[in-house]
C-alpha cells in the first residue's frame, strides 16, 4: 500500500465491499449497527476533549484478528481517526 492510496477516493464498489465486510464481521462479533454507532460516538466524544478531529476521515470498524493462542480469530476494533490539532488545554 502506497501513502498516496490513503488519499484516493473509493469507488462505489469498494464502499459496498467495505460495508459488506463490516456487516459480516459485526454479525460474527454479535455487534449490532446501533451498538457500533454508539461506540463510534463515544470514541469521538472522548477524543474531541483532547484533539481536533477530521470528521470526514474517520474510519471505525470491526475486523477479525488472529490470536496467538489456539490460532483462533477474534473480533478487533479498528479505528483510524485523523487529528487536525492537539488541544493543549484539555476540557
Amino acid at each position: 500500500m502506497k501513502i498516496t492510496d490513503i488519499f484516493k477516493k473509493k469507488s462505489s464498489s469498494d464502499v459496498a465491499k467495505d460495508r459488506l465486510k463490516f456487516v459480516l464481521v459485526s454479525d460474527r462479533a454479535n455487534c449490532s449497527p446501533d451498538l457500533m454507532k454508539k461506540i463510534r460516538s463515544d470514541i469521538i466524544e472522548v477524543l474531541s476533549k483532547y484533539a481536533e478531529i477530521d470528521m470526514d476521515g474517520i474510519d471505525i470498524s470491526l475486523t477479525q484478528m488472529d490470536t496467538e493462542e489456539n490460532g483462533k480469530t477474534v473480533p478487533a476494533l479498528y479505528a483510524n481517526i485523523p487529528i487536525k490539532n492537539m488541544n493543549h488545554n484539555s476540557k
